[in-house]
């Protein structure tokens, strides 16, 4: 006989779901505490109190997903008066490109993931040491994300990771390749045979994922298109795709070689989580399901990869060459694909938006809380500090406040902010035109760099970290600090000790 509950218990339980208890009054306890704040300490205490609350719950993101305890603290913040409705319209408005780009992109590379699933497994099972496949990742996604956007190649990482994953963990729960409803996430038939090859599976899929987004953040540095933010700084500037490469180059070389360098240590040292390798029977079962898929692919499914081929072309020249906005191309990869290839059912082709919409959904509800900085000037004084700086110190005092915002803020915000007081100091003639061009690239190389410290700090750090397959691979928030760390440290060191005696 079941145990009667009140109403109010099950308003409790209903509340936040699953979540444990102690995170549910966790959340309750800063609902309560943010009015008494402003009451007692004032709007801008309160913003800044808002903000460690909002990176609470991305820390925990594994407990409880984000947009959920995340929204209501935005919601509060709105009904407070510490941000308006106008302004974070204003913010979304601003944004629309990276919202497009998260609908239609990450789908679009939903119906590539038969390609891209062929061409890295070729590529994981004939690479067999660790450190010339990290190294492959880390290079590849920095050559990507030169030319595409960030996200885009990290939705590519991720499909790629869920990939493997999945043809391993049906194997190793005794179920075939072709077995189509599977729980990846659960591991209660996981045989004792298979249960240590798939927790080393997981760290090595969690290396591969992490090289793959601090790529992503080498390669996003170094040209106008690679980054949001960067095409904001260029559009400021006045500069095009060449000048933007040569003016950024010497930061941004230095830093990827010495990005790639750490690649390489860090699987040789074992350090941070790294370096482990890819267990035999999971390379013996990934090299079976190769051989299997190219055995049965008939005529069809050649012709279905051939279309995505073509596909992957007209994406990637399309993106290079910018002849619309990221979103919209992906949308015409979107249209293509499905056309060409007989995807007409709608549930069919809405399953290509399942990974996307939660996190642009996220990305909304961060922007409230950039709203909420915007509004009560929160960044401002540090602004007005590094200006007040003699001018010989102020590209590395940009670089260091610009990254150590970038780490809890979003990286366009920054970058918008800083860009503009720069230019408003150019136009009253407070400084020369070379002088703004050496604080417009120590703006933009401090937003880039330094920000890989947190998945805040990174949009492809928190799409990964809110993915399908961070759960999977048990890749948590301070997992992913933790891995980012030695990166944080080379990427920041370099980039600094570039901007100070390079420009």
């Amino acid at each position: 006989m079941h145990k009667s509950i009140t109403i109010s218990n099950a308003f409790a339980q209903n509340f936040l779901g699953q979540s444990p208890d102690w995170y549910k009054r966790t959340i309750i306890a800063f609902l309560l505490l943010n009015p008494l704040c402003l009451w007692l300490a004032g709007p801008a205490l309160t913003g800044w109190l808002l903000i460690a609350e909002f990176i609470f719950t991305l820390a925990m993101a594994l407990k409880c997903y984000p947009l959920l305890p995340g929204g209501l603290l935005a919601i509060e913040a709105l009904l407070l008066g510490l941000a308006t409705p106008e302004v974070l319209y204003a913010e979304v408005e601003h944004n629309l490109p990276v919202i497009l780009l998260l609908m239609f992109m990450v789908a679009g590379i939903y119906f590539m993931k038969n390609l891209l699933l062929v061409a890295f497994t070729n590529i994981l099972v004939r690479i067999r040491s660790k450190y010339l496949l990290a190294l492959t990742f880390s290079l590849t996604a920095a050559f990507l994300s030169a030319f595409l956007d960030a996200l885009t190649v990290t939705a590519v990482i991720i499909s790629v990771a869920v990939g493997f994953y999945s043809v391993y963990h049906k194997v190793a729960s005794g179920k075939g390749y072709q077995q189509a409803d599977h729980n990846h996430g659960n591991d209660h038939d996981v045989t004792d045979l298979h249960r240590n090859d798939l927790d080393t599976f997981r760290a090595f899929l969690r290396s591969l994922l992490m090289h793959g987004a601090v790529g992503t953040a080498l390669g996003g540095v170094c040209t106008m298109v690679g980054e949001p933010q960067n095409l904001l700084v260029a559009k400021v500037a006045g500069w095009d795709f060449i000048t933007f490469f040569k003016l950024m180059s010497p930061i941004s070389m230095p830093v990827l070689a010495a990005g790639l360098i750490t690649c390489v240590l860090l699987e040789k040292l074992r350090w941070f989580g790294y370096g482990a390798r890819l267990p035999l029977p999971v390379l013996t079962v990934l090299q079976e399901f190769a051989d299997a898929e190219k055995a049965r692919r008939n005529k069809s499914q050649q012709a279905a990869l051939i279309i995505q081929m073509i596909a992957a072309v007209i994406l990637v020249f399309g993106l290079a060459f910018h002849i619309a906005e990221v979103g919209l191309i992906g949308l015409l990869v979107i249209i293509l694909i499905a056309a060409m290839n007989g995807v007409t059912d709608e549930h069919q082709i809405g399953k290509a938006f399942t990974e996307a919409l939660p996190f642009t959904a996220l990305l909304v509800v961060f922007f409230a809380i950039v709203a909420v900085i915007h509004e009560q000037h929160l960044f401002s004084p540090v602004i007005h500090w590094v200006l007040s700086l003699p001018q010989e110190q102020q590209p590395g005092m940009f670089f260091i406040a610009n990254g150590l915002l970038s780490m809890i803020s979003d990286n366009v915000f920054v970058a918008t902010v800083y860009i503009s007081e720069v230019q408003k100091a150019l136009l009253d003639g407070a400084i020369t035109r070379q002088h703004f061009d050496h604080l417009a690239i120590a703006i933009n190389t401090g937003t880039n760099l330094p920000s890989v410290a947190t998945p805040n700090g990174q949009a492809a750090f928190l799409f990964l970290l809110t993915s399908a397959i961070a759960p999977l691979v048990r890749l948590s928030y301070g997992r992913m600090v933790i891995m980012a760390l030695p990166y944080t440290i080379v990427m920041s060191g370099i980039g600094l000790a570039a901007v100070v005696y390079l420009l």
